[in-house]
């Protein structure tokens, strides 16, 4: 009698304990896959980070999307993620304050096109955010919103 009125609490505990396994793996693998494509782009040289359609960090996007450096309809690691969702930026540490701030483009700031210099740090989100959808039985529960971040230092020239 007392395995029957325990039962359906542990197969909830069960049940939940997977749901936030899945959120956890979701989110690593995101950390993973962004922190994969900021040492992409920190390492190759003549980046334009002040153009959006630069082609190197595209095939970086590409590649750490779907393990191709060109979008050939191939199946991305997590499902729903689309390079249009991932934003790279840049960073320079500010000299009064010692603390990375963002890298304008302009002669002054990291617009190498322009002349100005390389920045410090490459940084890669998801600014809108990577909805989860957390499935428990007879459980509504509204998504969770995963905004990792990586700050990687840039290499390249």
């Amino acid at each position: 009698m007392e395995a029957v009125l325990f039962t359906p609490i542990v197969l909830a505990l069960l049940i939940g304990t997977v749901a936030l396994a899945r959120v956890t793996y979701t989110f690593y693998t995101l950390k993973k896959t962004m922190y994969t494509m900021a040492r992409l782009v920190g390492t190759q040289q003549g980046v334009n980070f002040c153009d959006d359609g630069d082609l190197t960090i595209l095939a970086a996007k590409n590649f750490a999307l779907n393990g191709l450096s060109s979008d050939d309809g191939t199946d991305p690691i997590l499902p729903a993620l689309t390079t249009d969702m991932v934003s790279v930026s840049i960073e320079r540490i500010d000299p009064s304050s010692g603390v990375p701030v963002a890298c304008d483009c302009s002669v002054t700031g990291c617009d190498a096109a322009a002349g100005g210099g390389p920045p410090d740090f490459v940084v890669v989100t998801i600014p809108d955010g990577f909805q989860v959808n957390p499935r428990i039985p007879f459980l509504t529960l509204d998504p969770i919103l995963l905004r990792p971040l990586v700050r990687v230092p840039y290499g390249g020239t």
